[in-house]
This record gives C-alpha cells, structure tokens and sequence, in this order.
C-alpha cells in the first residue's frame, strides 16, 4: 500500500494521486479490495448504463483478489447512488462476488457537515453554495452508528456481516520505537566501531593535544561506551561524514547547536567545534541510557550550498533513500478569520474589522482572544453574522490548511524511503507523507540540515579579507579580543547574528559583557520565560554580593551565572546533586519542562522532593529531603503550582 501510494503520488499524479491495473497487479498480495464509491469504475460504469465495462471491471478485480473483493454499497441519500444500487447487487450475485456496506466518513458526526462544506470551499478557494464549490449533495458523510447501517443495508445478506470481517482482517501495524539506521561503510572498508574508536582517539589528541586530563579520557570513553551499547556508532559516523564533506568541499558548517554540543566524542571527529568540557556541557542531556527517543545532531550550513549537502547524501546513499520531510502549515487564529470569511461570503470590511480584534501576539488563540477583547465579545453579541464567523473559525482554528517542505529535516533510511512511509511531490522535493515526530517514533533516522544566511555572510567576509590578508580564517580570531566587547557594549550589534534586535541591543548596554560566558548567557536568557531573569543576572553580574543561595549545594552550579538558572544542564545538575536523580532521571525533567508537560512535572515535584522507589524496592533517587535539604527549602527550589509553567526556581 505504502509503495503504490508513493507511485500515485510521484508518478501518476494528475490533478489527483492515481495508480495504474499493471502497479496493482505488481503489488495486490495481501491487501483487500472494494468497488469504491460513486466515483469508482463499477459505479461509473452503470451510471453511463454501461453494463458490458460494469461487469469487465468486477472479474478482472475477481480474478486478481479472488475471495478478498467485495462490491461495495452505499447509500448517502443520493438519487444517482439509489438508482444504481439493484444493478450492484445484481451483478454481485450473478458474479459470486460478496457484497460490504460501507459509508464514505469525511467528518465524524452529521453535525460537521457545514465545517467540512468551508474546509473544501477554503481549499478551492470558492464560496460555500456557489456554483463551482465542491459540496456533498447531503450531510450524511459521517461515521454511522451500527443501528444507522442496519436500517440502510440490513437488507442485503452478509453485507453487514463482512464490514466487521474486513475490520477484523486488517491486522498490519506499523513498527514503532525500533531505530533503523541506515548502513555507513567505512572508507577502509574496517569495522564501523574500531573506525569510530580510532577517529575519536585521532581528535582527542588534535583537540588537546598535552592537555588531555584524566577527567577528559575518563568523559571519552564513557561516551563511546553509552555510543556502542546504544547502537549509534553508524549515527555519529553518517553525521561524521557529511560534515567531512562539507568541509573538504569549503561548504560553510557551524560550529554545532542544541544537545549535540555536549558530546565530547562529536567534538573531537569534528561534528561540533565547542568544546564540551569547557564549557560543562553534559552528554546525558543528547544521548543517556535511559533515553527513549533518538538524539538529534542539528547541522548548519550556508544557505547558498544547503543543496549541495542534500545532493552529496543523495550520491552517497541513493535518491530512493533520501526524503526531505513534509510539514502542515496549520490555521492561526487571524487565518481563521480570514479564510472562514472568504468561503462564507463576508464581505472584506467585515471579516478584516473582526481578525484585526484578534491581538497580534504570538499563540493567540480565537478563545483567547473572545477573553481579551471586550469589542470582539460585543460584535459576537449583537451581529449574528460575526457570531456565525467567529464560532466556524473557532472550530477550523489549528487545522491543516497547507503542506510544504520542512526547511530542514532530511530522513536517510536503511532500505527504500517507500518501504517505511508513503512519499509524494511537492514541487520538485520528494518527501515523506508523514511529519518529523511521527518519523521519530518510526525509528527513522532524521537530520537537519539547516541553510544559515549568516554563514554565508561570514564567508563572503573571509573572502574579501583574504584579498588583501591571505592567510585570514575567522577561526582564527580570539573570543577574548576587548575591542569586540567594547562594541557590544555600546549597542553597536548591526548585522551580528542574535544580537542585533533593538531588545537585545539595550540588554548588552545594560549587561556591558566582558567575556564569552557573557554572551552565551544573555543568548540564553534573551527568550520567552527565562526574560523574567535578566535584570536579576544583570544586577548579580555587577554586583556579586547580591547572590543568595537557597541551599550551598546549588553555589558551584550556578555561580557560573551568578545564581540564575540559564541553562537546562543546570536544572539536570540541580535535580543530581540536590535529589539524586541519575543523569538520564534528570533528562526527563528537562525535557518534561522544556515542553511544559504539567503532569510529569507534578510527579518529577514529588520524586525530587522525598525520592522515588523502583517496582523492585530498590531506591532509584534519594530525594532532596533525605539529602539533607530542608523541606521547605526543597519545596522552593522546585516551585510547581497549578496554573505556573513548570519552572525551577532559584
């Protein structure tokens, strides 16, 4: 099904996805057939009263799905549909072939009827009712009762009957959870793991050259054992790869962002250029043992030679190994608004006076916005026609409304992409049919390759410097230069990649930076949520005296940053030293934080503060209390109330 789906979309589309007899004949094993709806060949076929291709089209169907086609029957109240179901039944009979009743589902209850009705009107860009919209004849396109198929088709012997055999037939499930590589062949033609083994130990030494410590070595070869154990030597060898590539050829790549950056084992075969160690950057927080979902290694390059990276992974692999990912571009509320409007036939001033009530602020919701706004409330009230827009675009508001290509996920698979999911075209990308988490939970193997204008911008620079200072790299200018902290001191940040907005500007006069530390801090805080701490870690910044401690376990974790929390590596630091947690322990709670999960939250609130006991009555954390912190100290150091985003808080 996955493979003929993908050819009807990347071969045989027109207008619509379609397939050919000779791909069905490929590619019939194991799947059940039905006659279809009025659109179908059979019904199409009795409908012109042409009996002689009605009955062609049912043996050839027959003769390839034997006991697994069925005629189908249906009945939505259409006069074409009641006048042609005898001749159904009829030729079902007369051709030994089953009959099923089914109903064409295209929303859940009757009642949708009218929002499906817009959604196709939004889609075609007409005008619900107009002559060229594309309305049902009738409102009974919905998921039936059994007592409602009884009374259409309780009638017809076995009809019923084989609706729920059919059901119970359709077995097939997908894989989740079970990672699937694709297969990396080292260059030598050596064991993958000893390639890894030996690419780290080359880097180590070209990294530190005399200054590996115990601690470092002691840090790389727990890496590469979590690496080997978890089955991801060929995932760092894949990334290891391409960013080798990129660079050979001169591509642009940036140093590394995300979780990824925390791998010392990535630092030194040059997939990242930061150092993890320096930086106390944990490797638990991008892989740890405890971790269900793959890690993820998020790739810049210029934008000008993204293409050529996707070019080089389709060479090395084959195009038919290679997707880019499909992404749902959803409706916003003002959207809503807007588009609602249009298929209903509001008139322009009308339908742009309600969206322009709705506040321009980022996630507002339409109920959101009914709450905030006294005048869009009142216009609900008194306009019965407003009150009609509103309630419809509520209801569409966070629908798919379009599909595009994602601007960076790239999924690499093991064998063909369309053995694992459906493919289709959107101009001339292939991508898959299913989106970037549900790939994750396929066990695919997902990259982003990001395009970076400002990598681009950097190396033009580089170029022109070189013109007259040949042996200029931008790598080689020092991160602790005065002049450039002066610069940023004073706001003169036009052009400088995050630090240029107007907010951003007036945070570095206020901050007056004096070391890299500085900067990766305020890039940290310059966010939604952690904002709230930017005065306080400008204060503490200038006056150190100021910074208080709720505990003395918490000083050597966040004095770094002058007793704010601005790192999720802290939070994880937090919930080890303070409770106990192990390192993949505290990952959940970063990660449960970092997506506002308020239930896990409220569990991790219970754990962190008295300790958490296995099945097996083994102790997995000790909890904050039995360490010694006092309770209600505990309780405010991880402050969760109903109502607050999750938050620790210092």
């Amino acid at each position: 099904l996955i493979r003929m789906v993908s050819a009807g979309y990347i071969e045989g589309f027109y207008n619509k996805p379609r397939i050919d007899r000779n791909l069905l004949m490929e590619h019939h094993e194991g799947l059940i057939a039905l006659s279809a709806c009025l659109a179908g060949e059979i019904p199409r076929a009795l409908t012109a009263n042409n009996l002689e291709k009605a009955y062609e089209t049912a043996r050839f169907y027959k003769e390839l799905f034997g006991p697994d086609y069925y005629i189908e029957l249906q009945n939505h109240g259409i006069a074409e549909q009641k006048r042609i179901l005898p001749g159904m039944v009829q030729l079902a009979r007369e051709l030994n072939i089953p009959l099923v009743a089914t109903n064409d589902a295209h929303y859940i209850r009757k009642e949708d009827a009218r929002m499906q009705s817009v959604l196709t009107s939004i889609q075609l860009n007409q005008v619900v009712g107009s002559e060229k919209s594309l309305e049902f004849a009738t409102d009974e396109f919905y998921i039936k009762s059994a007592d409602e198929m009884d009374e259409l088709f309780g009638v017809y012997e076995g009809a019923l009957e084989n609706t729920i055999r059919i059901a119970e037939q359709c077995a097939f499930d997908f894989e989740f959870g079970v990672t699937k590589l694709p297969q990396f062949t080292t260059p030598d033609g050596s064991d993958n793991t000893e390639f890894f083994i030996n690419l780290c130990e080359k880097g180590l030494t070209e990294r530190y050259g005399d200054r590996v410590t115990s601690e470092i070595r002691e840090r790389l070869e727990y890496e590469i054992s979590v690496i080997t154990q978890m089955g991801y030597v060929d995932y760092f060898l894949i990334v290891y790869d391409f960013i080798h590539f990129a660079k050979s050829r001169g591509i642009p790549v940036g140093p590394g962002r995300g979780s990824g950056a925390g791998s010392l084992c990535a630092y030194c075969i040059g997939i990242t250029g930061i150092d993890p160690m320096r930086y106390q950057l944990l490797f638990e927080r991008f892989l740890n043992p405890e971790r269900v979902s793959m890690p993820d290694f998020d790739i810049d390059f210029s934008d000008e030679r993204r293409q050529e990276m996707i070019d080089y992974v389709n060479r090395k692999y084959g195009e038919d190994y290679v997707a880019q990912i499909i992404t749902f571009g959803t409706m916003a509320a003002r959207a809503a608004i807007r588009d609602v409007g249009r298929a209903l036939g509001v008139s322009y001033q009308t339908v742009d006076r309600v969206a322009k009530m709705i506040p321009n602020v980022l996630h507002m919701t339409i109920r959101g916005a009914l709450e905030e706004s006294r005048q869009l409330r009142q216009e609900c009230e008194n306009d019965e026609g407003v009150r009609h827009l509103v309630e419809m675009a509520m209801q569409l508001e966070g629908m798919p409304r379009h599909a595009s290509t994602h601007a960076a996920g790239v999924v690499i698979t093991r064998d063909p992409a369309d053995t694992y999911v459906p493919l289709q075209k959107n101009d001339e990308s292939i991508v898959t049919q299913y989106t970037m988490t549900i790939l994750e939970e396929l066990g695919l193997l997902k990259m982003d390759f990001l395009g970076l204008r400002n990598l681009t911008v950097i190396s033009d620079c580089e170029k022109e410097i070189q013109k007259m200072h040949p042996d200029f790299s931008a790598e080689d200018i020092p991160i602790d230069d005065p002049d450039v902290y002066q610069m940023l001191s004073q706001g003169l940040t036009s052009g400088v990649f995050q630090l240029e907005s107007a907010g951003m500007r007036q945070t570095l006069i206020q901050l007056r930076p004096e070391s890299i530390e500085d900067i990766i801090a305020v890039t940290s805080l310059y966010r939604p949520g952690p904002a709230k701490s930017i005065p306080d870690y400008i204060a503490n910044r200038h006056d150190p005296s100021r910074v208080r401690y709720k505990h003395p376990l918490l000083k050597p974790i966040l004095e770094v940053t002058y007793g704010c929390i601005v790192y999720q590596e802290q939070v994880m630091q937090i919930c080890r030293v303070l409770a106990g947690y192990s390192y993949g322990q505290a990952d959940l709670v970063r990660r449960a934080m970092a997506k506002k999960k308020h239930d896990v939250m409220e569990k991790e609130r219970e754990y962190f503060l008295y300790g958490k006991k296995a099945p097996d009555g083994t102790t997995e954390c000790i909890g904050a209390v039995a360490n010694g912190v006092d309770e209600q100290t505990a309780i405010s150091i991880f402050l969760l109330k109903k109502g607050m985003k999750c938050t620790i808080i210092i």
